[in-house]
């Protein structure tokens, strides 16, 4: 790459979401309109981006942990630019860190200024000096910030920004600000634009897309930008996430039935299946509604797959709310879920409560939820052998060359034997063998 005479290479490591997945796409392209461009390997870049998550304490202390690698490289090149940006840095304790103790670091802002880093980086290279740079509200939507998509077949698209439930556990709201739609004509002409390019699947993205359109001016729905989306030519997958069961409507749920793109496969974090946590969660709803919901989309779609998040020893969790998490995943037999110890999160009510659960019992608790979840995933898989399945072929197995790797309509990993020139094609795949978390098929 260096050989590319007058261009600079970037290096963009990226924690957290496929919010930050996306933010950091947005990054790629500013930079290489800038004229660099892209290295894997971080010991010859010029420009080293760290592209950060607050949502779990184990993300933050790898980047402290991976920053202070970095100041060796920065000694051992001058001109080293070193960059940490995304939800961290909308904390001023993190920020203070970083300035206090990874003076190495040249460049900081937030989530809502990514487009400003072209100004970034040149104050930095005029003055010499640490950049700080944070909006600490995104009120504003910054439209035409186009991105250097990892795939041309498939594509994040951001609906709206922020959060305005405040969950007790969780600090997005403080990071990425309270709830901003977009505009719908923003949205479609950007989804028309893709799918001129040869983009097939679509994830729209929001912390709770079910709220899409409170901010608009008109009346106009997250069901209408479904079904508008499901218009356009050449989009053939839509999915969605993330969802919160206490704005999921009926009307979303009859989308299923009458919307031919929207994939069969609904993530709707549940986080506990006890009402006294759900309700020290500030979560809105309880398991009885929880489970309504499952109930009446089963019926109009019986073959949909539920995914959810769920959190493990949430302050003053007992035994007997575990056992009513237990439960709810026995009754609803989801197909996975993003399993997650709580952390304490500075900043958020659940920080300073009391009856903060022992690590070794939060542990024992997991092992016996995932063992659950692990059971009832591996038997939903077996019910699928046999039956042929849409796969939309995304790249090789990293572990056979030979083979492929894809998603179903149903957001099953499939791997199958192919010819890589069917990467960003749907084929059928008839499923032949299972695993816990992968389905193993043959081409029809």
């Amino acid at each position: 790459m260096k050989e590319n005479k007058g261009q600079k290479t970037y290096f963009i490591k990226t924690y957290g979401c496929q919010m930050n997945e996306h933010d950091s796409e947005k990054i790629s392209w500013i930079l290489e309109n800038m004229n660099y461009i892209e290295t894997q390997n971080i010991e010859e870049a010029d420009f080293i981006i760290y592209n950060t998550c607050l949502v779990r304490e184990n993300a933050e202390v790898k980047v402290y942990g991976n920053l202070g690698s970095l100041k060796q490289l920065k000694r051992q090149k001058a001109d080293l630019m070193i960059a940490v940006c995304g939800c961290m840095m909308q904390r001023e304790e993190a920020r203070n860190v970083i300035l206090s103790k990874h003076r190495h670091v040249d460049i900081i802002f937030g989530t809502h200024n990514i487009h400003k880093l072209p100004q970034l980086i040149n104050n930095h290279l005029q003055t010499g000096e640490t950049i700080v740079d944070i909006f600490e509200d995104g009120r504003e939507i910054i439209e035409n910030i186009n991105s250097n998509r990892k795939y041309s077949y498939k594509a994040f698209v951001n609906i709206m920004y922020g959060c305005n439930n405040f969950c007790t556990y969780c600090i997005v709201p403080y990071t990425r600000g309270r709830e901003n739609s977009r505009d719908p004509e923003n949205i479609i002409k950007e989804i028309e634009e893709l799918a001129k390019n040869g983009c097939k699947e679509v994830t729209l993205l929001g912390q709770n897309v079910n709220s899409y359109g409170k901010t608009l001016k008109t009346d106009y729905s997250f069901t209408d930008l479904l079904k508008d989306i499901n218009k356009i030519d050449g989009i053939e997958r839509i999915r969605f996430m993330t969802s919160h069961p206490k704005d999921l409507s009926d009307e979303l749920i009859n989308c299923y039935a009458t919307l031919d793109k929207l994939c069969g496969h609904l993530h709707l974090p549940v986080q506990s299946g006890s009402n006294k946590v759900l309700k020290e969660m500030n979560r809105n709803y309880t398991k009885e509604d929880y489970l309504k919901i499952i109930n009446n989309l089963k019926k109009l779609v019986p073959n949909i797959s539920i995914t959810t998040d769920i959190i493990i020893g949430f302050p003053g969790e007992t035994e007997e709310d575990f056992n009513d998490t237990l439960e709810l995943v026995k009754e609803v037999r989801f197909d996975s879920a993003f399993t997650f110890l709580y952390s304490i999160r500075e900043g958020t009510k659940a920080a300073k409560m009391e009856n903060q659960i022992d690590d070794k019992v939060k542990h024992s608790r997991f092992q016996r939820l995932t063992d659950t979840l692990n059971e009832i995933a591996l038997e939903l898989n077996q019910k699928l052998v046999g039956k042929t399945l849409e796969v939309l072929v995304e790249e090789v197995s990293k572990n056979n060359t030979e083979v492929l790797t894809g998603r179903s309509r149903n957001n099953k990993l499939v791997h199958f034997k192919g010819n890589e020139d069917l990467i960003g094609s749907i084929v059928s795949v008839k499923i032949e063998n299972v695993k816990t978390f992968t389905l193993e098929g043959s081409l029809v």
